[in-house]
């Protein structure tokens, strides 16, 4: 059973029991949240596709906590000005471990 989210922006697959990562929430570890925009859920009857979500389905999951993302470097470079500026981002994200998958 999986279930395809939208999560601001973001389309994630999650199943039951995996751990994903979505955009930095202000929401404290052990709390519960709720994904509502779901726009696909699978099971053994069959695929839902919802248009655009599917009716009355929702993925229940647990607030692990914040985490930080890879370190991305961007370079910012001008030919023949002996200009060269390396700027490094880390993004921000919350580790969200997926409970439930309500249909």
């Amino acid at each position: 059973m999986y279930a395809v989210i939208n999560d601001r922006g973001n389309q994630i697959k999650v199943a039951q029991g995996n751990v994903v990562s979505v955009d930095l929430m202000d929401a404290e570890p052990g709390s519960e949240v709720i994904f509502d925009n779901v726009l696909l859920y699978s099971d053994d009857s069959g695929v839902k596709v919802g248009r655009p979500t599917v009716e009355g389905a929702a993925v229940v999951g647990e607030i692990l906590g914040p985490i930080k993302g890879k370190k991305i470097y961007g370079v910012s470079f001008r030919r023949r000005k002996a200009s060269q500026v390396r700027k490094g981002h880390r993004q921000k994200y919350t580790q969200v471990r997926i409970k439930e998958i309500k249909a």
